[in-house]
């Protein structure tokens, strides 16, 4: 089962400012750590291509460093932009400070969306159909999935933890047919906390 931990004040309401200081703490504290694998991005990179041809437009959120959208722009050619909820998001380039669950009025019609910090929202219903909506119809939505992101990993920091099946079956019960059904594919790359990684695969329907 699926798990989501809620921040909540002291009457029971949905406290956004604890939200957003955890996830800035963590953020700084993890400022020297890259969970993301460069193989991983540029064999994406190369699915994308596969599929789409090519490419104008990608957004990856939750991005700390930057590295995701630095890859990806190596690979495709183009500008690559990374959302990230801290204030450290000016310090890297091709990043904007932004709550990836909020619609961003210039980053829309994209061509893929990428994030491999699903597990960080706070409402993933609410984040989910926002990416899905930021696409272009055909876009396609990875987001990159792990053992670690089940349910057992949900913590105050990641408070949303599901399996990669799980998730599929909310998308769908979320945006219905108005995306693919949900594609695994497995990642080349392992990290040093995880030896596989997979990449759940959505596209945009109309």
């Amino acid at each position: 089962m699926s798990k989501l931990h809620k921040y909540e004040d002291q009457n029971g309401n949905f406290d956004y400012d604890k939200y957003v200081e955890i996830q800035t703490w963590g953020n700084k504290s993890k400022l020297d750590f890259c969970w993301v694998a460069e193989q991983n991005i540029r064999f994406l990179a190369e699915y994308i291509q596969s599929q789409l041809g090519e490419v104008a437009k990608g957004v990856c959120h939750g991005t700390r460093q930057g590295f995701e959208q630095k890859w990806f722009s190596e690979s495709l050619g183009i500008e690559v932009i990374g959302t990230e909820i801290s204030d450290t998001a000016s310090q890297f380039p091709n990043t904007i400070q932004w709550d990836f669950h909020e619609p961003h009025p210039d980053l829309i019609k994209l061509d893929f969306v990428y994030s491999n910090s699903f597990d960080h929202s706070y409402d993933p219903e609410k984040s989910f159909t926002s990416w899905v909506n930021s696409l272009r119809i055909g876009g396609l939505l990875f987001i990159e999935h792990s053992k670690l992101h089940e349910e057992p990993g949900a913590t105050q920091l990641d408070p949303f933890g599901a399996s990669a099946e799980e998730i599929i079956d909310l998308a769908r019960q979320w945006c219905g047919s108005g995306i693919s059904q949900g594609e695994l594919l497995d990642m080349p790359a392992g990290n040093r906390f995880v030896r596989h990684l997979k990449a759940i695969v959505f596209q945009r329907l109309d």
